[in-house]
């Protein structure tokens, strides 16, 4: 299993007002297990079938006074912290918390792009093996919706290197890029739709093997279907949730192998 490099994607947390229901919530929907970190009980990982893929943790005060709803939040690699979040500031962006340590973990920084969309820049102290995404319970895609994909695809290509692998047209709703890092796909980027109430952010996709019982048994958890079931050209279907603490979330269902 290969290392993450610069641009990789690692972990992917959720910021909640209610990490108890937030843990039995995607315990069921997606299958994770738990496990808690560190002493007092203020942090617990996701565990998929690899190992963690993330976390789970209480909305900082400081974050909800700032008017952030809950959350989920990616973390990318980069090769010092202070530097890339010197840079966020120099391109447009801002720095919502500045770079910090976590303590035998590694060091990090919130940023947001010019367009607001938000994720955590990162450094782990030791390196980190890449899961493979295409497994069920993993963080499989990183789509950003946002009011201008042209000009943050611009952002974070100075920020991480990302280089877009393929453009779709996607008629009225303009372009989706792929982006990756070298010849590996980490996500897409696309305008959102005129009118739409929703802010930039970034959204992820976690892989199921069945995406209408996943749907199922999110609903009968209380989450809303904001989008789909649809099918996507890959030959996959995906849906994209609100999960019954205000947190936006997404499924894929990869295309059946004939």
């Amino acid at each position: 299993m290969a290392n993450a490099n610069i641009g990789d994607f690692v972990w992917h947390d959720l910021l909640a007002k209610d990490p108890k229901a937030a843990i039995a919530f995607y315990s069921e929907v997606v299958g994770w297990k738990t496990q808690a970190f560190g002493d007092g009980g203020h942090y617990t990982m996701w565990v998929g079938s690899q190992g963690p893929v993330g976390g789970v943790m209480q909305l900082p005060e400081e974050a909800a006074k700032m008017g952030a709803p809950p959350h989920w939040n990616g973390n990318v690699v980069v090769g010092d912290v202070d530097a890339s979040a010197a840079q966020a500031k120099k391109l447009g962006g801002k720095v919502l918390k500045e770079p910090s340590d976590i303590p035998t973990v590694g060091r990090f920084a919130v940023i947001a792009d010019p367009q607001g969309a938000t994720m955590s820049i990162f450094k782990p102290t030791a390196a980190m093996a890449l899961h493979d995404t295409s497994k069920e319970g993993e963080v499989c895609w990183n789509e950003l919706v946002t009011s201008d994909s042209a000009a943050a695809f611009t952002f974070y290509s100075e920020m991480f290197g990302w280089k877009v692998q393929k453009e779709m047209d996607m008629g009225p709703m303009g372009t989706y890029r792929l982006f990756g890092v070298g010849e590996k796909q980490l996500g897409g980027m696309m305008t959102s739709p005129k009118g739409s109430p929703m802010p930039p952010m970034w959204v992820y996709y976690t892989e199921t093997s069945d995406l209408d019982a996943a749907i199922a048994r999110a609903t009968r958890g209380g989450a809303k279907v904001m989008n789909g079931p649809m099918d996507v050209p890959t030959g996959g279907r995906i849906a994209q949730l609100m999960d019954p603490g205000g947190a936006a979330f997404a499924l894929h269902q990869a295309a059946k192998k004939s």
